[in-house]
């Protein structure tokens, strides 16, 4: 289909306009506390492109450094990228919804579906590579509808290329593509691995992460031992415990869940979905991994879009065949549903709530970031006062060591303005940049 007549066609500007009015509201709402701790550290090692970092591949830090050469160290400006992408998730989710056969209202169904999510609201509001990692996610799914729609092997590239990018984002795509590599396996879809273009597009995906796992062997695979810490950690604190439980709460808007249940229906079971079967173990492969591997709750997320759009599919077909009293009231439910499900997670999800309000401190027991946004620049503030407490010599050969990477980034985003130097310190990244030539002489010590 020409992509003039696509435009003509409403359904594409409607997607577009919700886009941008989810862009929109983020940006809006973004500048309400400060920098997360972990965005400190990600445009901290913007500001160090390479090819690989300890807790994670290059394509954050690389977005990073895009938003700090575009718009400085604004809040708004650095998280609108990450808000661009759940925005284009909104919208590919309402194509995969129509590529289903969805009409208009399944396709807005769906990408509202989205826009609702915890993790959706929560990806646009922080500048993190779960926001990216979101729409890699989403794109492969969309993709490979598109594949199995159209039985055209040429989708293998671009499902390899979007997979490569992926892999550069965060690690946990592998498991996207177990499922993948599952479903091709167990489905007629395993007529593909005669074609050359599902090897094409294998290759295309190694070419992409090819410099991050050059990176990786030059450093000993440091990312591998930083990542089993973290999960052992996340296991021993608890992190890990409510995974079943996060999929109806955190993954998906818990007002969706009969969506999202009716589109696993769709893909697994349904005959009318035996074409998409593949899709149905895109999800099930990768679940069964993070539930048995003690994943996070969150790390599911992604994968939710592609059911609800299903799922808002079935409930178009259904409601199609109801009389005109029973279509009304079925969707004014789903309309009720999504309304009353959106104005909840934006409470809690979105940093709209006034600092040490009740509503905050509801907000913050939900959400459990926003107290760390609050108070690097004071924290800043108080290191300079002892820095320029120090005599001329011992400023001359001081270093500031930070003991974790919020403390450091701060250090380094709003320092300077103060006279105060590079933080040094021995987490993650910071660790392989050392401590200076000369080292210094003097140290304030931080946390």
């Amino acid at each position: 289909m020409k992509l003039s007549r696509l435009w003509h066609d409403a359904d594409i500007p409607i997607l577009a306009v919700m886009a941008v009015i989810a862009v929109t509201l983020h940006t809006l709402t973004n500048g309400q506390y400060g920098f997360h701790r972990d965005e400190l550290a990600t445009l901290d090692d913007a500001r160090y492109l390479a090819w690989g970092y300890v807790a994670y591949p290059p394509v954050t830090p690389f977005i990073g450094r895009m938003t700090l050469e575009l718009f400085g160290p604004s809040l708004a400006g650095v998280r609108f990228f990450a808000a661009l992408a759940q925005g284009a998730a909104l919208v590919l989710t309402g194509l995969m919804a129509r590529q289903l056969g969805g009409r208009r209202a399944a396709q807005i169904v769906a990408a509202l579906a989205v826009a609702v999510a915890p993790v959706s609201l929560a990806a646009g509001a922080l500048f993190q590579y779960v926001s990216f990692d979101y729409l890699w996610w989403v794109a492969v799914a969309y993709l490979i509808i598109r594949l199995l729609k159209s039985e055209d092997p040429r989708w293998w590239l671009a499902v390899g290329a979007v997979i490569g990018l992926g892999m550069m984002t965060k690690y946990t795509v592998v498991f996207l593509v177990a499922g993948v590599i599952a479903g091709v396996l167990l489905t007629p879809a395993r007529r593909y691995l005669r074609s050359p273009w599902l090897w094409c597009g294998v290759a295309l995906s190694l070419a992409i992460f090819l410099p991050n796992l050059i990176w990786q062997v030059q450093h000993g695979f440091i990312s591998l031992d930083f990542l089993s810490h973290i999960h052992a950690r996340d296991v021993r604190i608890g992190r890990t415990q409510n995974f079943l439980i996060d999929q109806l709460l955190v993954a998906a808007n818990p007002f969706t869940v009969l969506l999202w249940v009716a589109g696993l229906f769709y893909f697994l079971v349904a005959p009318d979905g035996k074409r998409y079967r593949l899709i149905g173990w895109m999800f099930v492969v990768p679940f069964i991994f993070f539930l048995i591997a003690k994943g996070r709750g969150y790390y599911m997320a992604p994968a939710y879009p592609t059911l609800l759009a299903a799922g808002a599919v079935r409930e178009e077909r259904a409601v199609a065949s109801l009389t005109a009293g029973w279509a009304r009231l079925m969707r004014g439910r789903t309309c009720g549903a999504l309304a009353i499900g959106g104005v909840l997670a934006i409470a809690v999800v979105l940093p709209i709530a006034p600092v040490n309000s009740s509503w905050w401190k509801v907000a913050n027991r939900v959400n459990g970031g926003f107290r760390e946004e609050i108070g690097w620049p004071e924290l800043v503030e108080k290191v300079a006062g002892i820095h320029a407490s120090l005599s001329a010599e011992e400023r001359a050969h001081v270093g500031i060591l930070a003991g974790n990477y919020g403390e450091a980034g701060a250090i380094d985003l709003y320092g300077p303005a103060l006279g105060l130097p590079k933080a040094i310190s021995g987490v993650n990244s910071y660790w392989l940049r050392g401590y200076g030539d000369p080292p210094p002489q003097t140290l304030i010590v931080v946390g």
